[in-house]
């Protein structure tokens, strides 16, 4: 649980359980904090790698299967995290992504209640890859991208509160440095104000929705992903949508 219990983070494989949406398009995995898209320099193995084997096994695939990265969750979040199946369907989506036409809804849990409950946060961001951490501007800075979102406070449990997050930008630690700056560090973030830290490599972030047309059908597609069974999050699920 992202807040009161330190669970150590287990490693394991991609199962059907997993799953949330797939097509011969795309897969959609729901996430658990702890995990890593891409490879970094800790060398564990990352998620990209972990779908591709699940989709070469259920499939036969002898010589590998392909899978494009459309997106990025940094490690400690969970949640939905959508992969293409084909190099057709990357070039669509990343479309999407770009053109800002992919709805994404998540929620975060802080300790301090946000002032206003409801509001725009627009900043100008800048990352320090060095450190790996971002900084939030009030204005333009040179190198700095300009990042929106939308908020709203969803509910109130125990001196905890769940924020609802419509990012209309995707930047690096937007969403964690956005709340920040409101004073409102997300739960176990101790990079962005949070005391302190989980064993779990977790914090209280969740993606929650994706919501597109579907670059080959044409079709509305909405892919939600069940909110983290920690003894914890399950106290918010009569909050979220």
């Amino acid at each position: 649980m992202c807040a009161r219990v330190n669970i150590k983070y287990v490693d394991r494989d991609i199962t059907d359980n997993d799953i949330l949406y797939e097509d011969n398009h795309l897969i959609a995995i729901n996430k658990r904090a702890g995990d890593i898209v891409q490879v970094d320099e800790t060398n564990d193995e990352p998620l990209d790698e972990k779908v591709k084997k699940y989709i070469a096994q259920k499939y036969k695939k002898p010589n590998g299967a392909f899978l494009g990265v459309v997106h990025r969750l940094d490690r400690p979040v969970s949640g939905v995290i959508l992969f293409a199946k084909t190099s057709k369907a990357l070039d669509r989506i990343n479309l999407l992504f770009k053109n800002r036409e992919m709805q994404k809804t998540y929620y975060a849990v802080v300790r301090k209640r946000p002032e206003p409950p409801e509001g725009n946060l627009v900043h100008w961001l800048l990352k320090n890859p060095q450190k790996n951490v971002t900084r939030a501007y009030d204005q333009m800075v040179p190198d700095g991208q300009r990042s929106e979102l939308n908020y709203r406070l969803a509910g109130e449990l125990e001196g905890y509160y769940l924020i609802e997050v419509n990012p209309i930008t995707g930047r690096p630690h937007q969403i964690r440095v956005q709340l920040s700056t409101l004073g409102c560090p997300i739960v176990g973030d101790n990079k962005y104000g949070y005391p302190r830290g989980s064993l779990r490599k977790s914090i209280c972030l969740h993606a929650r929705r994706l919501r597109f047309i579907h670059p080959i059908k044409k079709e509305p597609v909405e892919i939600v992903a069940p909110l983290p069974k920690d003894g914890f999050w399950e106290k918010f699920e009569g909050m979220v949508d």
